[in-house]
């Protein structure tokens, strides 16, 4: 998994996909360079890292200026920082753009419509998962047809948006889509748009996370920055379990969340269902992606590195994946339920709820046993058959989580 963030996006993408973004110095810039910028951008500026985290507004990691003393200290001050437990790879300064509204969009890959979709709110620079649900629009994007620009002005004027901002923001909205489409992203983000006075957008922050398999990916042709290594001891443990062998992926990275603990298999519906859990303030603590028939000891050994790591802070366990073709269910259920008792036998009981969905290969026997283990645990569970969409599970176990956390069970 490749993720990108601003500054990548300012430097590659924004002009070749003509998307309109604020003009931008990197850290390197000199004095009489960024001296001539704030003089040509109104004398406002904003110093922002580039690190592998969202949120950096609210850590108060980006600084506003106003000359170019202050915009040199700032961009020296940044680099040595540490924002949300991820360290700066990089610092740049960003033009000020004054605006009238902001507005929130995002395309990913979404199981209820079997593709793609895209999701719009006038209510931006917030976290998408605290807006109301009637201040945003989620619309299916035909990945023949693509995105039309009449498609977005529908959504945008459903939602209310002035009319001398509809026409432009949507075609925008569709270059973001070309963007989307041509690269081999799995999903991507900007929030904010930020509106001027005149009704022109700017695309103000942006992250996106590619498919590495995915040929477009491989031929950007740019390279990807390498971000400073902060990897986690769970990472570490990991990596080199996953590095162990070839029977069976073992991809995690932790998410600093800290409620639900998702064991997910299904490669692109991992991410689905990772960005439906935050959607509905299930805060999940890793982005996880197991699968490809592990072995029993395989599976066991990766279900234990979770839970050891991590199930003492979760409120909530997920085990969720989609209809696998040839990941026997059996197997891996039996690893999963096998390492939960080893964890509850190590570490004394739990009384965390768990939620189970699967499809697949010898489901039946599978379910069968984490039902037992469960049963005799004496945890509360809940098991969605095979049709259950996963993002209908997600959002489930978001909500339950949340409402558990609210109640104080989950001790």
């Amino acid at each position: 998994m490749a993720q990108i963030t601003e500054l990548p996006f300012l430097e590659h993408l924004a002009t070749r996909f003509n998307i309109p973004a604020p003009e931008y110095l990197t850290a390197e810039a000199g004095g009489s360079e960024i001296r001539n910028a704030l003089s040509r951008w109104g004398g406002r500026a904003l110093v922002k890292p580039d690190v592998l985290s969202g949120r950096r507004g609210k850590a108060g990691a980006i600084r506003e200026v106003r000359d170019h003393v202050e915009a040199q200290r700032e961009l020296k001050h940044e680099l040595g920082r540490e924002v949300n437990g991820n360290l700066v790879r990089t610092t740049y300064l960003v033009q000020y753009i004054p605006s009238e509204m902001e507005v929130y969009s995002a395309i990913t890959y979404d199981s209820r419509y079997m593709g793609p979709s895209l999701t719009v709110s006038l209510v931006g620079g917030m976290d998408i998962e605290e807006v109301a649900p009637e201040k945003k629009r989620t619309i299916p994007i035909d990945v023949y047809k693509g995105l039309g620009a009449y498609q977005a002005s529908e959504v945008l004027a459903d939602l209310g948006c002035p009319k001398g901002v509809v026409s432009l923001l949507s075609r925008s909205l569709v270059d973001f889509w070309d963007m989307f489409t041509s690269t081999g992203m799995r999903t991507c983000e900007v929030n904010p748009w930020r509106i001027t006075p005149e009704g022109k957008p700017y695309a103000c922050d942006f992250k996106a996370v590619f498919d590495e398999a995915n040929f477009k990916f491989k031929n950007l042709g740019f390279k990807l920055p390498e971000y400073p290594a902060n990897v986690t001891l769970f990472e570490e443990e990991m990596a080199a379990w996953n590095a162990s062998s070839h029977r069976g992926q073992a991809h995690a990275a932790e998410l600093q969340g800290s409620c639900v603990l998702p064991i997910l298999f299904g490669g692109g519906a991992s991410t689905i269902v990772t960005e439906t859990l935050m959607q509905f303030g299930g805060d999940p603590i890793i982005l996880s992606d197991f699968g490809g028939n592990p072995p029993y000891e395989r599976m066991y050994g990766t279900a234990k590195i979770c839970f050891d790591h991590l199930l003492g802070k979760a409120k909530l366990l997920l085990i969720l994946g989609g209809k696998a073709n040839n990941t026997l269910i059996d197997v891996t259920f039996k690893a999963i339920a096998d390492a939960l008792q080893n964890y509850v036998d190590e570490n004394g009981p739990i009384h965390k709820p768990v939620i189970v969905g699967r499809g697949g290969p010898r489901l039946t026997q599978g379910l069968l046993t984490m039902r037992d283990t469960l049963d005799s645990l004496g945890v509360p569970y809940v098991i969605f058959g095979p049709d259950s969409p996963v993002t209908q599970v997600a959002e489930y176990a978001a909500k339950f989580a949340k409402t558990w956390q609210e109640i104080g069970g989950a001790q």
